[in-house]
């Protein structure tokens, strides 16, 4: 297991320390190893941290409808109080030295993209910019889930969601414009735009087949 030098809160504020730290990121191949290394610098970030992040979320997405609001802010804060606590418990446990799986091809890509993202701007801001980052990272490329919660809701009803195995996202194919976009380097499948293609939650055998049949006879060529 290789280890990394740790990002203080001092040094992580530094517009130098953080594309250093994504160029060292972007050079690890195994799973196992970017989350440990992810893990050495999450963990130099505190709670209070967190709390400021949500509050500056909060602020970004003041113009949404309330109810809208308070449920993308409870979506958005499981999500960054469980993923720094799942860190931090797989750290203790030395559970990263069990994952030997090889660090998706995209990875790099994301790094040098975090880096650029985090290179401009005021150092406090870099910093917290940077562990958003770091968590969505963890889960895309160590985890191997999507860097939005399953559950997080979008603008028409739509939800990340996880049905029979794979994880489905409404907007999975539709942000590749947009630079910091997760969306690219995500696991997740596009949700099919077509009502009677999208998955059964918890169907029944005869539902899942009828699911499969439709994919099949509307969407295959048949010859």
């Amino acid at each position: 297991m290789v280890g990394f030098l740790s990002l203080d809160k001092g040094k992580a504020a530094g517009n130098n320390t953080i594309p250093n730290a994504c160029m060292r990121l972007a050079s690890l191949l195994m799973r196992g190893d970017l989350g440990l290394a992810i893990a050495d610098i999450v963990l130099t970030y505190s709670p209070k941290d967190l709390k400021q992040m949500k509050v500056n979320f909060s602020g970004k997405i003041d113009s949404l409808s309330p109810d809208y609001k308070k449920e993308l802010e409870e979506t958005i804060a499981v999500f960054l109080d469980g993923t720094y606590q799942n860190i931090r418990l797989m750290n203790q446990q030395g559970s990263f030295a069990t994952i030997q799986e090889p660090v998706s091809d995209q990875a790099k890509d994301y790094w040098e993209m975090v880096a650029d993202q985090c290179s401009t701007g005021d150092g406090p801001g870099n910093r917290l910019r940077f562990l958003k980052f770091l968590l969505s990272g963890f889960c895309m490329f160590v985890q191997e889930i999507p860097g939005h919660p399953v559950g997080m809701p979008f603008p028409g009803g739509d939800k990340v969601d996880f049905i029979d195995g794979k994880y489905y996202c409404p907007v999975r194919t539709k942000a590749h414009d947009v630079d910091a976009a997760l969306c690219p380097f995500c696991p997740a499948e596009q949700t099919p735009d077509i009502g009677y293609l999208k998955p059964p939650v918890k169907g029944s055998k005869h539902r899942k087949q009828e699911y499969i049949k439709n994919i099949y006879d509307y969407h295959h060529f048949n010859g």
